[in-house]
């Protein structure tokens, strides 16, 4: 069962799919979701504060489906791995960076057409139907945990990609030993940027975002250390 401050978030986030942020109301929040206005009010502070908290969580859903995608593989095996303990595809054939690359490449293209904050959080571009974020000005500070966390701010694109970009390596240093890590970190945030640009630019009818990403990332080399 979901706690009042996640209700809220979803019923703030359910009126902002037919209104602009400056149209919805706390009260019309506060009885979609079941809860008294005092209560939003003890969770969120105000209305800037509701929203800094709507996307502060986008934000950590989307950063929570990049660590699944590098984890995971939509075509792994039942048993999910092969000689060594490497990770395979259904048919044995091993999955490579490239491929867990691909997948972020894809969550990331997905997440941003699906929501309109996590594109803005990765392209910068707030409209005015969008709660821009923000950090607290005033010397209040929350007593409710995951308020203060989004009272702080929420990652610039800059800052989510380099995120993106150490979860990859962090996940991909483990499979390449040998690499060079610096240039492992460019493999890594060239997969970011290459999906970021697929959610500006879509590739053309006869290429999707994903084969467009794999065949460039398959001529990206990456040297071992030494």
């Amino acid at each position: 069962m979901p706690t009042a401050r996640e209700s809220l978030l979803d019923a703030a986030l359910s009126a902002l799919a037919g209104l602009p942020w400056s149209g919805v109301r706390m009260v019309d929040v506060a009885s979609a979701a079941g809860v008294s206005r005092q209560t939003l009010y003890n969770e969120f502070g105000s209305k800037d504060g509701l929203a800094r908290a709507l996307v502060r969580r986008e934000a950590d859903v989307y950063l929570r489906g990049v660590d699944r995608a590098l984890a995971e593989s939509p075509q792994a095996s039942p048993t999910g791995s092969g000689a060594g303990g490497t990770p395979t595809q259904a048919g044995g054939t091993p999955i490579s960076p490239a491929d867990r690359l691909v997948h972020v490449a894809e969550w990331t293209v997905g997440s941003a057409r699906s929501s309109a904050l996590v594109r803005a959080l990765l392209t910068g571009c707030w409209s005015e139907r969008l709660p821009a974020p923000s950090v607290r000005t005033t010397a209040a500070v929350s007593a409710v945990p995951a308020q203060r966390r989004a009272d702080a701010g929420v990652p610039g694109p800059a800052e989510l990609i380099a995120a993106v970009r150490d979860r990859a390596l962090a996940a991909l240093e483990k499979e390449m030993p040998g690499a060079d890590p610096v240039e492992l970190g460019r493999y890594c945030e060239t997969a970011v940027r290459l999906g970021l640009s697929c959610v500006v630019a879509p590739p053309g009818r006869g290429e999707g975002h994903a084969g467009y990403i794999r065949s460039v990332l398959a001529r990206l080399p990456v040297r071992a250390v030494g």
